[in-house]
């Protein structure tokens, strides 16, 4: 079974496709963001792991409340990160009432302010939101066989019974990531993604 499953990965490599993954609303939070939530010495529960090595979604839940709302029970991601970020797709940032920026993750240059709630705890992010890039994870060796440059830009044609085509998709290599292609809820909505998906990768001139 497992030399089916690589050599199924190998043809989709060989194919220049990539598995299409969505990721919904979610939080990274530092440590001490962590215990001004949860409370002193509060570590996050890993609750099942995540396709990209060593990151989990974890058994705690925030509630994040902006001008216009707030959205309940959103997912915190681990590990703990150097910065407080809010990842939320543009339908989110709306019923909010949060202006954010598309960006890169990690990128949180005129990142708009949010406030993280938990019943112990409430933090006013003002540098936190952002709706993020569409991008590839690459690990160095597929990058290589795809002739794929790091912050390199492509177009992916997301292959579905209503396909779109994603440009500027920004490609992330790293011997950290496992390759999958990250877009959000309203993006994958308009695709009809749903269950195991394709993407082709299309080089831009």
């Amino acid at each position: 079974m497992r030399q089916l499953i690589e050599k199924v990965a190998d043809l989709i490599v060989e194919s220049g496709l990539v598995e299409v993954e969505v990721s919904a609303r979610h939080v990274h939070l530092t440590q001490e963001d962590v215990e001004r939530l949860f409370g002193k010495g509060a570590k996050l529960h890993e609750k099942r792991p995540l396709s990209q090595p060593g990151q989990f979604l974890s058994e705690e839940r925030v509630t994040l409340v902006g001008p216009k709302g707030k959205k309940e029970h959103v997912a915190v991601l681990g590990p703990v990160r150097s910065a407080t970020q809010v990842e939320l797709s543009i339908s989110d940032c709306v019923a909010l009432g949060v202006k954010a920026p598309v960006r890169e993750s990690g990128d949180l240059r005129d990142a708009g302010p949010i406030v993280i709630e938990t019943e112990g705890g409430r933090i006013e992010a003002g540098q936190a939101v952002i709706v993020a890039k569409s991008h590839v994870h690459v690990p160095p060796k597929i990058a290589r066989e795809l002739k794929l440059q790091d912050k390199e830009h492509v177009s992916v044609r997301v292959l579905t019974e209503r396909p779109v085509t994603f440009d500027n998709v920004v490609i992330r290599v790293s011997d950290a990531f496992r390759y999958k292609m990250h877009i959000d809820f309203d993006e994958a909505n308009a695709a009809q993604v749903s269950g195991f998906t394709l993407g082709r990768i299309i080089k831009q001139d």
